[in-house]
């Protein structure tokens, strides 16, 4: 199941539909994505080579309103991890009470290889290959793993051409100038801060002080790293590609979270000679350990903030974390999840934890079709009452004493919502 996130997720349903009250007929149609698009996309480089692409957009359902979800990335973009994203989408949307279905989006490429004018070319293929899938009122892209707000500027100003005249909602996580909202880019590191919080304070724990490892220190990892050093925890690991810094005192976070935004790599943070070097740096002493060493540390909180499928049934029981707040979408698998759940080790489900981006977008589109934009105060308050409130009643759910995780707490509020829309608007034709 590590190898297929799909399968991964409709497992991950299969737990929760025992406890769901979702008639067994619908619980079947939530398994299967409305549509899927493959587009080949040739894009002329710099170089003046011309590169075949392969890029997906999947809708996954579509009851609760418009499709909503990112666009990632990456040289292991698959169709079936495009579409279990694409599911995953649908059920934090419905968690967090959002009026949104689920959609991804994914190209195949390396984006380290490629110019930024290379870049911008298969952005606008792509956008144009998605084009009559996508709308301001029926599916709207936003940024994911190793797209920004760039991406979203090059996709919006694609779309728009075809229209004849700006549409700013058709995506979000935008840049100011041009309809973004202020808070998208840290929106889904601060949501995994805030519920991390909470999650302490449920279990009347004190955050002050708390070791935390976050595997991945890109836009989500750094951000949340960055806030939760700032609430008082100690960030003691994260990593990259290249390995993991690694400080039992605590790293120094602000002066790592510049050498990465400079274009730095943790292998070099740790060799010593680029590091903060202010009184009291903790960051000073990091050691470079290997991202199998990190997920295994002895720390209060372990944060996956990478990709999909870092905890597995080979290496659960090599966890030490006392509890695991998903940064990423779908790092733990159905067969780790039974064991952590015997060990009771909570599991704040990626569903809930990595919420903050799709509901800080959701307010961006609210923006725009109303031609108004709130402070930056406004979306962080309005961001942490969501956010805060679908922790609240997943909590709730996995008090009553009936469901046996937080996951399928989770999932079986998503799949009630997502059921009771299919169950009003009936089945066409």
């Amino acid at each position: 199941m590590a190898d297929d996130p799909f399968e991964n997720m409709l497992a991950q349903m299969d737990r929760a539909e025992e406890y769901a009250d979702v008639d067994h007929g619908v619980f079947e149609r939530l398994k299967h994505p409305e549509r899927t698009l493959k587009v080949t996309l040739p894009v002329e480089l710099e170089s003046g080579e011309v590169e075949v692409f392969e890029g997906f957009r999947c809708q996954f359902d579509g009851a609760r309103g418009p499709f909503k979800g990112g666009v990632r990335y990456h040289p292991t973009v698959s169709q079936r991890e495009v579409e279990a994203l694409a599911g995953w989408m649908t059920w934090k949307a419905a968690l967090v009470d959002l009026p949104y279905g689920g959609a991804k989006g994914g190209v195949i490429c390396e984006p380290k290889d490629l110019t930024e004018r290379d870049l911008e070319r298969l952005t606008r293929r792509y956008t144009e290959g998605i084009r009559r899938m996508i709308g301001p009122d029926i599916d709207v892209p936003a940024p994911d793993m190793n797209t920004n707000p760039q991406t979203m500027a090059w996709m919006m100003d694609t779309y728009s051409m075809y229209e004849g005249y700006t549409v700013p909602k058709v995506v979000t996580g935008k840049p100011l100038e041009i309809g973004g909202t202020p808070g998208r880019v840290e929106a889904t590191g601060r949501g995994v801060s805030i519920i991390t919080e909470k999650l302490f304070e449920y279990l009347e724990r004190d955050l002050t002080d708390a070791s935390i490892a976050i595997q991945g220190f890109g836009n989500v990892g750094s951000n949340a790293a960055r806030l939760l050093d700032d609430a008082g925890a100690r960030i003691v690991a994260t990593s990259d590609v290249t390995g993991a810094a690694y400080d039992p005192d605590g790293l120094d976070v602000g002066a790592l979270g510049a050498h990465v935004e400079a274009g730095g790599m943790i292998e070099e943070y740790t060799a010593g000679d680029v590091r903060g070097t202010g009184a009291g740096s903790a960051g000073d002493d990091a050691d470079l350990v290997s991202n199998a060493e990190l997920l295994a540390l002895d720390v209060d909180v372990l944060i996956p903030a990478a990709i999909e499928g870092v905890i597995t049934a080979d290496n659960v029981d090599d966890l030490c974390a006392s509890a695991i707040v998903e940064a990423a979408n779908g790092p733990t698998t159905v067969a780790a999840d039974e064991t952590l759940t015997q060990r009771d080790v909570p599991v704040v489900p990626d569903i809930l934890a990595n919420a903050g981006g799709i509901i800080v977008s959701y307010l961006e589109w609210v923006q725009n079709s109303q031609e108004f934009s709130w402070p930056l105060e406004t979306v962080n308050v309005e961001l942490e009452r969501r956010i805060g409130s679908a922790f609240d009643e997943t909590i709730e759910r996995y008090d009553e004493g009936e469901v046996p995780d937080l996951r399928t707490a989770a999932y079986t509020l998503a799949l009630e919502r997502t059921a009771s829309a299919h169950e009003y608007r009936g089945l066409f034709p």
